[in-house]
C-alpha cells in the first residue's frame, strides 16, 4: 500500500518489492524524533551563496573539452503549494553522461566514461524561483533490480531549504520514454498524475539556436500538486 501523506497526497510506500533494494533498505524501526534541530545544523556542512558560482549551473563548461552528446537546457521554477517563488534555494543536479553512465566508482556499466563530463551541477534560485541549468540529455542504463532491467533517461534533483536537514530530493524524467512501463521506481508513485508531474515538458521557445534544446521541469514543494519526492536513497547499481 502507499503511505498517504497528511496533505492526502499519496506516496510510494518505503518497501516496494518490485524495486528489490528497497526490501533491504528501508527503515524498519519507528523515526526517531529530533529534539533540537538546532544542534544538528551545528554538526552539519554550511555553504554560502559565494560557494555558488554562476559556472556551476553548465555541466558543459567544467572540463578543458567539450562533453560528447545532446546538449539541452532545463529550466523551471520552484514554487510552494500556492504558487508562489521560493527564493535563494540550492538546487542541484547528477546524472549518467549520454552513454548512460555515471562518472562514479561503483559504476561499471560497460559503456564509455566522458573525461569532459562529471555530471553533477548547482545553482540558487533567484526572485522568481528560478533555475536554469545547461548539460547533456542523459541515456538509460542497465540496473541489478531484475533480468533486463533499464532505467528510463532521468536527471536527479535535490533541493535544499534554510537548513541541511531540509533536504528534498526528486527525479526528471523525459517526454515519450518507452521505459517508464518497464520501471519500477516510476511505476512505484501510485497516482498517475503524480507520475506525469515527474515528466519534463520540451518547450521550443526555451531552445537555443545551433545550441542545445529545452525543457521546462517545475517543482511544487508540498500540496495536491507537489512533485514526488523520494523517501529513500537512491537506486542500488
Amino acid at each position: 500500500m502507499a503511505a498517504i501523506r497528511p496533505d492526502g497526497d499519496v506516496h510510494p510506500s518505503r518497501s516496494y518489492a518490485p524495486y528489490r533494494s528497497t526490501l533491504l533498505r528501508h527503515p524498519t524501526q519507528p523515526l526517531v524524533v529530533v529534539e533540537d534541530p538546532e544542534a544538528v545544523e551545528l554538526t552539519g556542512p554550511v555553504f554560502g551563496h559565494t560557494d555558488v558560482t554562476a559556472l556551476d549551473s553548465d555541466l558543459t563548461r567544467l572540463h578543458s573539452g567539450e562533453p560528447l552528446g545532446e546538449r539541452i537546457t532545463v529550466t523551471g521554477r520552484v514554487l510552494d503549494r500556492d504558487g508562489r517563488p521560493v527564493r535563494g534555494q540550492l538546487v542541484e543536479i547528477w546524472q549518467a553522461n549520454a552513454s548512460g553512465r555515471y562518472a562514479h566508482q561503483r559504476d561499471q556499466h560497460a559503456a564509455p566514461l566522458d573525461p569532459n563530463f562529471t555530471g553533477a551541477g548547482r545553482c540558487l534560485t533567484d526572485d522568481q524561483g528560478g533555475y536554469t541549468f545547461t548539460t547533456i540529455k542523459p541515456g538509460a542504463y542497465p540496473w541489478r533490480n531484475h533480468l533486463n532491467a533499464w532505467r528510463p533517461a532521468h536527471i536527479h534533483f535535490s533541493l535544499f531549504g534554510t537548513a541541511f536537514t531540509q533536504r528534498l530530493i526528486t527525479q526528471m524524467y523525459f517526454p515519450g520514454d518507452p521505459l517508464f512501463a518497464h520501471d519500477p521506481i516510476y511505476q512505484s508513485i501510485t497516482d498517475p498524475a503524480a507520475r506525469e508531474r515527474l515528466i519534463a515538458a520540451y518547450v521550443h521557445d526555451l531552445s537555443q539556436h545551433e545550441w542545445s534544446l529545452g525543457y521546462r521541469f517545475d517543482i511544487v514543494l508540498d500540496g495536491p500538486g507537489a512533485t514526488w519526492t523520494e523517501q529513500q536513497e537512491d537506486e542500488a547499481r
